[in-house]
């Protein structure tokens, strides 16, 4: 064998390596200790697969901690919906999962523990999964496009016909009927008559873009509304509006066609972006990476390929786990 080779682990060797990582920092026996050296001994990989293991613990721990807290309070909310009876608080079990944290980042994450989405999708009529964007036509033949790892709920009672915007984004082609087309987002909301326009969740609140046609949008119940055209954007959160803006409503909107541009957005808003697209998760562990811009244009379909590419130009470390979580610093 070629010493410089580079040892490759296999994803099973890589899960066994983390499970080995937990039980040793649970106290184990000397039972457990014996076990764990002659498996650490058997494969030259299983060595290789342990000291990434712990690199990746180590590395793990801050962003982990702040997902078992989001995690412990979004599942609180779904078992809320669940029973409202029910309000036995899961806020204590977020100090158990915080302990767990590789677990977390590693292997729950794998299996899809993510109690928000399911919160989101309790009340939802229709979903996209993470990396499919998706077409419905509802009931007035409006047509809906939802981006990848998104949700709506609609409601087309009362003279009016309501969509809310429960998680990710949604372009919207409406049918002129005679009764108002509204899309709650957040607080505030978008109102039209038949045009075609995008609503998309921001961090704090809600961002409109309009491609073509009007609409009115206010921050908050009862606010004065801006009135967009198209080629023209506004975002909003906390009952308050920025300036509508120009905007590249084509290039901006090309999610639909299966590709994401930029022009000078930070490192965090594509991550945010290709985590849609992406059937785990994406930390960035370094605020100032996440501060440096981006301009290009890339791939949807290919979260990984776009991060390889980003990593070539930028030169940030990046490590992937079985397939479900990369970090990048």
């Amino acid at each position: 064998m070629n010493p410089s080779a580079r040892i490759t682990p296999t994803p099973a060797q890589e899960q066994a390596a983390l499970a080995w990582l937990s039980l040793l920092h649970d106290q184990p026996s000397s039972g457990d200790q014996a076990t764990f050296s002659r498996w650490l001994q058997a494969d030259p990989a299983h060595a290789e697969a342990y000291a990434q293991a712990q690199v990746l613990w180590e590395l793990s721990e801050v962003p982990a901690r702040t997902l078992a807290d989001e995690d412990a309070l979004a599942l609180q909310g779904y078992l809320n919906a669940m029973n409202p009876a029910r309000r036995s608080s899961v806020r204590r079990w977020s100090g158990a999962l915080a302990m767990a944290a590789c677990l977390l980042m590693m292997i729950a994450v794998g299996a899809g523990w993510q109690p928000s989405r399911w919160l989101d999708d309790l009340g939802a009529d229709y979903v996209s999964a993470p990396g499919q964007v998706r077409t419905v036509t509802l009931a007035d033949q409006s047509q809906v496009t939802l981006d990848a790892d998104s949700a709506i709920a609609v409601d087309f009672s009362g003279g009016e016909r309501h969509v809310r915007l429960r998680r990710g984004a949604a372009f919207f082609r409406v049918t002129h009927t005679g009764e108002p087309f509204v899309v709650d987002a957040e607080q505030g909301q978008a109102r039209v008559l038949g045009t075609q326009f995008e609503v998309r969740l921001l961090p704090v609140g809600a961002q409109v873009t309009v491609l073509s046609g009007r609409v009115a949008v206010t921050a908050q119940h009862g606010a004065a509304p801006q009135v967009l055209s198209a080629n023209q954007q506004v975002a909003y959160g906390a009952g308050s509006a920025a300036t509508l803006h120009a905007a590249d409503s084509e290039g901006q909107l090309a999610w639909r066609q299966g590709w994401l541009n930029y022009y000078k957005a930070s490192l965090a808003e594509v991550v945010e972006d290709l985590r849609r697209y992406y059937p785990g998760r994406i930390v960035v562990l370094n605020d100032e990476l996440a501060a440096r811009r981006v301009s290009g244009s890339f791939p949807s379909q290919d979260p990984q390929a776009v991060l390889a590419s980003l990593q070539s130009a930028m030169g940030f470390e990046q490590h992937s786990v079985m397939g479900r979580l990369i970090i990048l610093r």
